[in-house]
C-alpha cells in the first residue's frame, strides 16, 4: 500500500516533479531513489495570505502497485428494455439517461437543438455577426448550456448525491483525470464536445435513441398519466415515464404549462451583467503581486454582499475566458461566459446578479407563475435595444457605471460579436443598477482594484437561473398532477449548474428504476 502525505508546498514547487519530490522524501525520511512513483490526488490552492499548494499524495515505492481510480461502470444492453423519455440532452438529461442504462431501462432523448458538432457551427457563426438561430446555440443543443460555460464542476450538492460518481462518468468519456483532484474542476469548452459526443454514443451503443431537432409542443396524457410528449414535427413520442429535463432557457414550456393549467410556481432569481477585468489584474490582487505567479493557474474569485435586503453576488467567474452571446431569441440580448480548457486569454469575466424576488416584477402580476420569466425578457429586449444588430452588446466602463456616466471610449473587450457604449445604469431598473453600483464599491474595498477604467460592464445577465419551478414531490420527485411526470434539473428549478443538473438527473433516474423495478 501506498504512503498517503498531505503537504503545504510553494507554487514553484508544486509545478517542479524534482522539488517535490525531494520535499517528499524529506518528509517520510526516505531516499529519493527508494520512491517509484508520486500521484497527487488532492490538489487546491491557498491564497489568504502567501499563496500556497495544499497537495493530498499517495507515494508509491518499489514493489508497490499504482492504484488507479475505479472507472468501471456495468452499462447494460438496454435495446428491448422498457423506454423512458427525456426531454433534453443537457447534464440532467444525459446523466439520468446513462444511470437508466446501468438500471435497465432504455432512455429515448429528445433535445430541440443539434448535434454537438452542428450546435458549434451555428455557434461559430453567431459569433462572426452571421445571425443567431433560435434552436441551435449556447443554450440549446446537445449538452445544454453548460456545454460551453468552461465546464466549471463546482456544486455545494453534498448532500444530494454522489459528485465523485459523476466526475467519473465524465472521465470515463474522456474527461482528464485532473477533475478528480482539483478543488475547483473545470473541462473546458473546447474539450466538452467530445466528452459530450463520447456520451451519446455510450448511449446509442447501449441501444438509448437520442431525437435531434425536435421540439416538445405538448404533453401526451391518458388517465392522469403522462406517457409522453408530442413534438413540433408531428412525432409521438412514449414511454413508462417522462423526465423533463429542458434547462432554464425553455421558457415555451413553461408557457405550454401555463396555457394547458399545469402546475407551476414562481420562484427567486437574479439579474445582472457582465463584468470583465484584464486576467493579468485579478492575478495579481488575488494572488497578491506574489513572485511566483507564473507556475499559478489564472486567478479566481467569489464575492458576496448584501444592498439594500438584497444578496449581490458573483456568479460562473470564468479566468482566462470569453463572454459569449447567449441569447435564445433575434429580440433580446443575453451574455454569458465561458473558458477553453487553457484558460488562456487575457480576459477574466464573471456575472455580477442581484437577487430578484417576485414582488419585484409587479408590472407583469396578471400573469403571476409566470411573472419573473417576463421580468428576465424585458430586461433582454431593454439590451437589445440599447445594443445593435447579431448580437452586439451594450457596454460601459465599470468607472462610468458606477458614477453614472456615459463612456466616450470601451476598452478591448473578449466579447467577439461587438461591443457598443450604452448608459447601462441608466436603463437597467433602479432596483438593480443602484444595488450593483453599491455592491461594485464594496467589492472595490474586498478586491482593490475592482473598480477601474480597464474594466467592463456588458449586459445583460439573465440566465443565471429560471425565475419558474416545475414542481415535483419530495419523495417521489413526479409532478403532484400527473403519474410520470419527473421534472428535474436547472430548468425545473432543482439544480444550479452542470454538476448539481446531472446529479439531479441521476436520482431522478433511480427514483424511477424504483417505482418500476430496476436493478438499484
Amino acid at each position: 500500500m501506498p504512503q498517503q502525505l498531505k503537504i503545504v508546498v510553494t507554487p514553484k514547487d508544486a509545478a517542479d516533479n524534482e522539488l517535490l519530490k525531494a520535499i517528499i522524501c524529506n518528509n517520510l525520511q526516505l531516499k529519493n531513489k527508494e520512491i517509484t512513483s508520486i500521484k497527487i490526488i488532492k490538489r487546491s490552492t491557498d491564497a489568504r495570505k502567501k499563496v500556497k499548494i495544499n497537495l493530498t499524495v499517495n507515494v508509491y515505492l518499489e514493489g508497490e502497485e499504482i492504484v488507479k481510480p475505479t472507472l468501471e461502470f456495468k452499462f447494460n444492453n438496454v435495446n428491448l428494455s422498457p423506454e423512458i423519455i427525456i426531454v433534453g440532452a443537457g447534464p440532467a438529461g444525459l446523466f439520468s439517461a446513462l444511470r437508466l442504462i446501468e438500471l435497465g431501462f432504455k432512455p429515448i432523448i429528445i433535445e430541440r437543438g443539434k448535434d454537438i458538432n452542428n450546435r458549434k457551427r451555428d455557434i461559430a457563426l453567431l459569433c462572426r455577426g452571421k445571425g443567431l438561430n433560435p434552436e441551435s446555440n449556447y443554450c440549446f443543443g446537445e449538452g445544454g448550456a453548460g456545454a460551453f460555460s468552461d465546464g466549471k464542476l463546482y456544486t455545494r450538492s453534498n448532500k444530494r448525491g454522489n459528485i465523485d460518481y459523476v466526475l467519473k462518468l465524465l472521465v470515463y468519456h474522456g474527461a482528464s483525470e485532473d477533475i478528480l483532484i482539483d478543488s475547483q474542476p473545470h473541462i473546458g469548452s473546447d474539450l466538452l464536445p467530445v466528452v459530450i459526443s463520447n456520451i451519446r454514443k455510450t448511449i446509442i451503443d447501449c441501444g438509448g435513441e437520442i431525437h435531434f431537432e425536435q421540439r416538445v409542443k405538448n404533453l401526451i396524457i391518458k388517465d392522469g398519466k403522462v406517457t409522453g410528449v408530442k413534438t413540433d414535427s408531428q412525432s409521438n413520442f412514449e414511454g413508462k415515464a417522462v423526465i423533463l429535463a429542458t434547462g432554464h432557457s425553455a421558457s415555451d414550456i413553461y408557457e405550454m404549462f401555463y396555457s394547458n393549467n399545469y402546475l407551476l410556481e414562481s420562484k427567486p432569481f437574479a439579474l445582472g451583467v457582465r463584468v470583465e477585468h484584464r486576467q493579468e489584474q485579478i492575478n495579481e490582487v488575488q494572488y497578491r503581486r506574489s513572485k511566483e505567479i507564473k507556475y499559478l493557474a489564472p486567478a479566481t474569485y467569489k464575492l458576496t454582499s448584501q444592498i439594500e435586503g438584497r444578496g449581490v453576488y458573483s456568479f460562473c467567474m470564468c479566468p482566462g475566458g470569453y463572454i459569449v452571446p447567449a441569447s435564445t431569441s433575434i429580440d433580446g440580448q443575453v451574455v454569458n461566459g465561458m473558458s477553453t480548457s487553457k484558460r488562456h486569454t487575457a480576459f477574466a469575466n464573471s456575472a455580477i446578479i442581484v437577487e430578484t424576488r417576485i414582488e419585484d416584477t409587479n408590472m407583469f402580476k396578471q400573469n403571476n407563475e409566470l411573472s419573473g420569466l417576463y421580468y428576465q425578457k424585458y430586461l433582454e429586449t431593454l439590451a437589445r435595444k440599447h445594443g445593435c444588430n447579431n448580437q452586439i452588446a451594450p457596454a460601459q466602463q465599470i468607472t462610468d457605471f458606477v458614477n453614472r456616466k456615459f463612456s466616450n471610449r470601451l476598452i478591448e473587450s473578449s466579447y467577439l460579436p461587438s461591443i457598443v457604449s450604452s448608459p447601462l445604469h441608466s436603463w437597467l431598473p433602479e432596483g438593480i443598477s443602484s444595488r450593483l453600483i453599491e455592491a461594485f464599491k464594496y467589492f472595490d474595498k474586498k478586491m482593490q482594484g475592482f473598480i477601474t477604467s480597464e474594466a467592463l460592464v456588458v449586459g445583460v445577465e439573465t440566465r443565471s437561473s429560471t425565475p419558474v419551478r416545475i414542481p415535483r414531490d419530495k419523495e417521489s420527485m413526479m409532478h403532484p398532477q400527473f403519474l410520470g411526470l419527473y421534472p428535474c434539473g436547472e430548468g425545473s428549478g432543482y439544480a444550479g449548474g452542470i454538476t448539481s443538473s446531472a446529479i439531479d438527473g441521476i436520482v431522478v433516474a433511480e427514483r424511477i428504476a424504483g417505482k418500476l423495478g430496476g436493478h438499484l
